[in-house]
């Protein structure tokens, strides 16, 4: 018997990301982490920066890092609209480690024109990159 699947489209700014029918997806959400299973109700939600865990048909896992963004659930497909959306084996940890850093050394030393919300924003998704490479490496 094979597995209950649902459409999903994963955008962003950019280029369309994936396209093509799933088991699940998870992602965190603003209210926390969402496992979406075809049935879901409708929903819509805003998403924070970290991880997408796709389980396309088969089984075969597909892992992407948002920046953020919104979740739509429909009855039959399920949309990713990202801000900013990076395939798993595309990030560059040291790229990752160098923003953390920096964000870490211009919250820990403010200069003149230093703007919290922007090094706090900078620092999340640094980490969220950060914990996805972790993630794939298991």
């Amino acid at each position: 018997m094979a597995a209950m699947t649902v459409h999903l489209d994963v955008v962003s700014a950019e280029n369309m990301m994936f396209s093509g029918r799933v088991e699940s997806i998870q992602v965190t959400g603003s209210e926390g982490d969402l496992g979406i299973y075809p049935g879901h109700a409708p929903l819509l939600t805003a998403i924070k920066p970290g991880m997408v865990r796709i389980v396309k048909q088969h089984g075969h896992e597909e892992i992407m890092y948002v920046a953020g963004g919104m979740l739509e659930v429909q009855p039959h497909n399920v949309t990713v609209l990202a801000d900013t959306a990076i395939r798993g084996e595309d990030l560059d940890e040291q790229a990752a480690e160098a923003a953390k850093k920096q964000a870490e050394e211009a919250i820990a030393n403010p200069g003149a024109d230093f703007n919290y919300a922007e090094a706090a924003a900078e620092l999340a998704n640094a980490i969220a990159q950060l914990r996805v490479i972790k993630t794939m490496r298991k």
